[in-house]
């Protein structure tokens, strides 16, 4: 039999440990968890590694997105059962509290704000055979698009069913895109715009010093502040204003949109399999 590897990656530790739990009751998944962006990279070096690479990514969409109160933090798993509830968790399947014991996820602390999108960028291109779908609290057009151009293969409701969340990753290992039907419209209008604004994106990034780029290329990896410095060979707090300047000059507020515009522009990652940091020109 054929085993799927599967990662799952999510800062809230019950739902990560649940659902991963769930997930292997099923004979043919090995499922491991991971409570950050960072441990979930490290997860997916090691299995490299070893000969064992990860197939599946089921990434947190709120990864690192600790201010905001989603619906998942009141403890729901695929298909609305409530954590131990004994609830169905999908059609033809048993309760949660059924299965085996919960996965330990693998956490770390200062670089758990790496948030789900830049994940996806940096697996895709670091380990470009492994296939990531987003779980999302709600349905979300612009993100689901972000996701879409970041690499990943699907967006799938964080409160849908077992069975359905296993169609899902078989689905992608056979390299098929799967969104919810309603997202489809939205999304497709949401590429559109992203077109119309590429001119605007690159002229901004162009405004950009090359150190700034360089820095702005690890933050498409999903690297953290600590990675970029040591990548670079610069203080944390170097770093940090650089990320700060990047952040000013591209008129955004936040990681996740410093990101999305560098991709509108054609801004691509650094490569984390190798040193492939571009050193051409003066650095600021």
């Amino acid at each position: 039999m054929v085993r799927i590897r599967v990662l799952v990656v999510d800062d809230h530790r019950i739902f990560a440990e649940s659902l991963a739990a769930a997930l292997a009751a099923e004979p043919d998944v090995d499922v491991s968890a991971a409570g950050s962006g960072p441990a979930a990279l490290r997860c997916l070096d090691r299995a490299a590694a070893e000969g064992r690479k990860f197939d599946v990514l089921l990434v947190d969409a709120d990864l690192g997105g600790h201010g905001q109160p989603p619906a998942l933090r009141s403890g729901h798993l695929p298909g609305g059962a409530a954590y131990g509830s004994g609830a169905p968790t999908g059609a033809g399947r048993g309760p949660v509290a059924a299965v085996s014991g919960p996965v330990p996820v693998q956490d770390t602390g200062e670089d758990s704000f790496v948030d789900g999108i830049s994940l996806v960028a940096g697996v895709r291109t670091g380990q470009p055979t492994v296939r990531t779908v987003v779980l999302a609290e709600k349905d979300d057009p612009r993100r689901a698009a972000l996701a879409l151009q970041a690499g990943a293969s699907g967006w799938v409701a964080k409160d849908c069913s077992l069975s359905r969340l296993l169609t899902v990753i078989r689905g992608v290992l056979r390299d098929e895109t799967h969104l919810p039907p309603a997202l489809l419209t939205g999304v497709l209008r949401e590429l559109t715009a992203a077109r119309k604004h590429r001119t605007e994106s690159e002229r901004l990034v162009e405004s950009l010093t090359p150190r700034e780029r360089e820095v702005l290329r690890c933050m498409v990896a999903g690297l953290g502040r600590k990675a970029v410095a040591e990548r670079l060979f610069l203080s944390p707090h170097t770093v940090r204003t650089h990320m700060q300047n990047v952040l000013g000059k591209l008129g955004v507020h936040s990681t996740l949109a410093a990101v999305a515009l560098a991709r509108r522009a054609g801004v691509g990652p650094v490569d984390l399999a190798g040193d492939v940091v571009e050193r051409g020109g003066q650095l600021a």
